[in-house]
Formats: C-alpha cells, sequence, structure tokens
C-alpha cells in the first residue's frame, strides 16, 4: 500500500493525452483488454511508432508499457472497461478529446476532480492508503489561495504535503498550512524520525544518496499535471497561481462539488468521473454491439492522425493541405480522408494547437522564435490577418499583421517570459526602430494602428510603461497575456469578431483584461 498520493507517471507532462488516447482507440477501443497480451503488445508497439514512448527491448513480450500508458488514461478517467461485455470504451470526457474539443479544458475539469480515493487509486498495483479521501490538485489550489503562503515548492509538496495532506476539512488544511510554514524556517529537522520508514517508495527500498526521490519525482509531475491546466506557474521552483488565473481559481474554490462515489465499481465510477465539461451525465446505452466495419477502422486511423496534426498547428478549417497530409500519412482513399474529417471536424480544432502555444509563453528567450511564428499563425489561421514573422531581420518587432479588409497594420512583440517589464532599451527599440521604422520593413502603406506585447504574464508597472511609448508616437498599444490570447482565439469565431473589433481590443493603451475580450 502507498502511504501517500500518488499519481502515474509515464511521461511527467499531460501534453500527449490526446495523442495516447487517440493511439488507444484506434487500437483497442471496443477490445476485450483484460489478459490479452497480443493487444497489449500491439498497443505498445503503436506507441512506440507514433514517437510516443520510447522504443525498448521487451524482451520479454509481456505488454508491461503499453498497460502502463492504458493505466494513465484510465486514471485520468478517460476511458473504462465494460462489466457486461469487458470491452473498452471511452468516457464522455474521452470523446470530447476525440473530437477535437480543447484538451486543455477537458483535462482540466478531470485534474480538478481527481481524487482519492477513485477506482484507479484502489487497483491492484497502486492501492493508496484509505486514510485520504482528498481532492489533491483542488487542495493545492487553495493552499496556493493561501495569503500566507503565496507558493509552493516541490521541496515542500513532496516532504509534507502529499504525506500529511487527508482530507479537506478546514482543520487539515490549517494543519498543512502550519507544517509548510513551519518547514520553512526549520526545514528536514521538522520531519518525523521514522520518515522513511513511514513513507518508503512501492519499491519497497530506499535510495541512500537521494533518499525522498520517490516523493520528489511525484511532487514534479503533480506539479506539471497543475501546470498543465494553465491556472498556474513556476518561477524560480516556485509554484504560483497566474495573475490573471486568480479570480478563475477563487470561482473553482467557491464551489464544492461532492465526492464521486462507489470507487470500487469501477464503469460506475469511470463513467461518472469521466463526465466532460458540457454533460452533467452519461446517458448513453453502451450494450448494443457494434459490427466493427472497415470504416469505422479508417475513421480511428484518420482521428489519430488528425488529433496528432491538430496539437502541431492550429487548424480552422479542413483544406486540400490538410487532406493530403492524411492521406499520405494514413495510405487511406483521399475521398474516405476528406469526408471523415468533413464530418468530424467541420470547424477544424484550434484548442487543442493552444496547449503548445501557452507553453511557449514561458520558454525564455532561446525557444522565442517558436512562440513568434506560432502568433503568426494564429494571426493568420484564426483571425484571417495577412501575416509575417518579421523578427529574423534584425530591429524589428516579431510580427507585422495587416488587415485587407479594414485597412490597417500592426506590429506584435512577443515575450516568452512570466513577468515582462519593458525596459528603457526596450522603450526606444519599439519608439525608435519598430514604430518610427516602420517603412524599412514593411511594403504597405496602410496606417500603423497599434502595437501589442504578447507574454506569459507582466510585472506590475506595464500599463504606465505601455502609456510612456504611447504618449512618445501617438500609436495605440497593448500588453495581452497569453492567457487572454487563447481566450480571444476561442471567442473570435463564436461571437463573430472582426479586424475592427481586434483593432479596439488591441489599442487600449494598457494590460487587455479577460473582461475587455
Amino acid at each position: 500500500m502507498l502511504n501517500y498520493w500518488w499519481v502515474t507517471r509515464p511521461k511527467r507532462k499531460l501534453n500527449s493525452v490526446p495523442e495516447v488516447l487517440a493511439t488507444f482507440a484506434e487500437q483497442s477501443l471496443d477490445e476485450e483488454w483484460q489478459g490479452q497480451r497480443n493487444l497489449h503488445l500491439s498497443f505498445e508497439g503503436a506507441l512506440e511508432q507514433a514517437g510516443l514512448k520510447r522504443i525498448g527491448e521487451r524482451r520479454d513480450q509481456k505488454g508491461g508499457g503499453g498497460r502502463t500508458y492504458k493505466a494513465w488514461v484510465t486514471s485520468l478517467g478517460l476511458i473504462f472497461a465494460q462489466e457486461s461485455t469487458g470491452k473498452m470504451k471511452l468516457t464522455l470526457a474521452g470523446e470530447a478529446i476525440m473530437a477535437g474539443d480543447s484538451p486543455v479544458e477537458v483535462l482540466k475539469n478531470q485534474i480538478l476532480k481527481y481524487q482519492f480515493p477513485s477506482s484507479f487509486s484502489l487497483s491492484r498495483g497502486v492501492g493508496v492508503v484509505s486514510r485520504f479521501k482528498i481532492r489533491p490538485f483542488r487542495f493545492l489550489l487553495r493552499l496556493l489561495s493561501n495569503s500566507q503562503l503565496k507558493y509552493l515548492t516541490e521541496e515542500e509538496i513532496a516532504k509534507i504535503i502529499v504525506i500529511e495532506a487527508e482530507t479537506e476539512t478546514n482543520k487539515c488544511y490549517e494543519h498543512i498550512v502550519d507544517r509548510i510554514l513551519e518547514f520553512r524556517e526549520k526545514g528536514d529537522s521538522c520531519l518525523e524520525t521514522n520518515f522513511f520508514e513511514k513513507y518508503k517508495s512501492s519499491k519497497g527500498n530506499v535510495n541512500p544518496e537521494h533518499p525522498y526521490s520517490h516523493l520528489m519525482d511525484l511532487a514534479n509531475t503533480l506539479v506539471n499535471w497543475l501546470e498543465y491546466t494553465q491556472l498556474t506557474k513556476r518561477d524560480s521552483g516556485e509554484l504560483s497561481i497566474l495573475d490573471d488565473k486568480c479570480e478563475e481559481v477563487q470561482k473553482i474554490l467557491s464551489e464544492c462539488p461532492p465526492f464521486i462515489e462507489r470507487p470500487e465499481e469501477r464503469e460506475y465510477f469511470q463513467r461518472k468521473y469521466g463526465l466532460d465539461p458540457k454533460h452533467k451525465k452519461d446517458t448513453r446505452n453502451l450494450i448494443e454491439t457494434k459490427t466493427v466495419t472497415a470504416k469505422i477502422i479508417a475513421e480511428q486511423i484518420i482521428k489519430k492522425f488528425y488529433i496528432t496534426e491538430s496539437l502541431r498547428q492550429p487548424i480552422t478549417k479542413i483544406t486540400t493541405a490538410l487532406i493530403d497530409k492524411i492521406t499520405e500519412q494514413t495510405g487511406l482513399d483521399g475521398k474516405i480522408v476528406e469526408e471523415t474529417l468533413l464530418k468530424l471536424y467541420p470547424k477544424g480544432s484550434v484548442g487543442a494547437f493552444m496547449t503548445e502555444y501557452f507553453e511557449m509563453a514561458f520558454k525564455g528567450r532561446d525557444e522565442a522564435t517558436g512562440f513568434e511564428k506560432a502568433t503568426v499563425e494564429l494571426f493568420k489561421n484564426v483571425f484571417g490577418y495577412e501575416a509575417k514573422h518579421v523578427g529574423a531581420i534584425g530591429l524589428t518587432p516579431d510580427v507585422l499583421i495587416l488587415s485587407d479588409t479594414d485597412g490597417y497594420q500592426a506590429i506584435i512583440d512577443n515575450k516568452a517570459y512570466s513577468k515582462y517589464t519593458i525596459s528603457n532599451d526596450h522603450h526606444n527599440r519599439m519608439v525608435h526602430n519598430y514604430i518610427k521604422g516602420l517603412n524599412l520593413y514593411s511594403t504597405s502603406s496602410a496606417p500603423l494602428a497599434f502595437f501589442s506585447y504578447i507574454a506569459g504574464g507582466f510585472g506590475k508597472n506595464i500599463n504606465s510603461q505601455i502609456k510612456g511609448i504611447v504618449s512618445e508616437t501617438t500609436i495605440h498599444g497593448s500588453a495581452m497575456s497569453v492567457s487572454n490570447m487563447i481566450r480571444l482565439v476561442e471567442n473570435y469565431t463564436d461571437k463573430g469578431y472582426k479586424h475592427s473589433k481586434i483593432k479596439e481590443i488591441f489599442s487600449l493603451d494598457r494590460q487587455i483584461l479577460m473582461s475587455d475580450i
């Protein structure tokens, strides 16, 4: 039995979950899983072929790697075994990801519902002890919201929280806050004398060189999962709630849904846990058996390749280039590929790509070019601008956009930092090189409507810094956090925004807030 919180981690981050799920669906959906070693091996081989799992020797040919990845998507409430047939099915959350819904929104919902006990935590090979009745990620958000703590470190999560936080009662919460503050003051000396005996690893041994490694690995994975929700971010080893997500976190914590009951009844629990944000109940009748036809098999293959592609580029519609690419990848008839894509994803699925876009906004200068090029793709494919990556020219902004419909151009500068501030040097560069030197890198005669910075987040003086540039150039400007950029992308089509609205939003002469979008 495990005497601490536990999440399985074939990969420490959740970015590849949609692809792993799509691969599982292609290989194993509507098939019996239990005891089917060939199916386990087939799934493992497909994961390796797709580059989702490192190729191993698999000398024993037991398919253990496939079972580990299957446990991963099970633990997140995306699949379950139908009791009456033993066949694998998708939960509604799993179906939502396969249908192209934003994986961040679906998995955020699953992460916040993740609980002990669950059918996964009680399963053979896991066995988290019964003293825990807690939703770990909600509890972490509650701690991060505490004005005394303000942040958490992986060490605090590993050595205090995952072993002592048993319930969601106020008594337990206050105890954990006190223990973290004590740990910050005293360090390891405040830990129990029999710590390693009580909280040993699942293998039962202690690494003498790194005795806390099993708990630190767990803490790192917990932080990675919470970061995937786009509510929090690490900075210099400290995890905290993103400034522009504080309101959303408070709303999440103000609502306290009941725990999911009957974790020992696996199908019941998984179908309850696996409700996506659009559903309150799973009313599907899955008793009827479907004849697996060549068309159904082809659809699963096409879904898998489409989902992989949607994570790498913003897809707003089904294009000839996309159809040709997936036809080549799958070897299927182009007409079947086209019909399937138009039927399943008529409006594309931009949300999948925004997972990667969010990550890019915090990677720093070394990987900033990817962030800049992704911004070009969003303005071009989502908002319909003529957009160019001009950052490589030198003494130029990162992105130049042109609206043919409304007759204006604008400049965007990407900053892959969590708290960007406009230094004096960057102020001068924007004023003298980017704005006043526009004709040196733009061939358009359209007026410059605005400048904007897009970053992971901004320092507290960003509004006065924006106003300083505006007053010196008389060009409107703004700053947009990556979270709000994602919200704008989501709203653009749904709200019927035009280029005039984009211009209005980006011309506020201050940081753009969620309420502005």
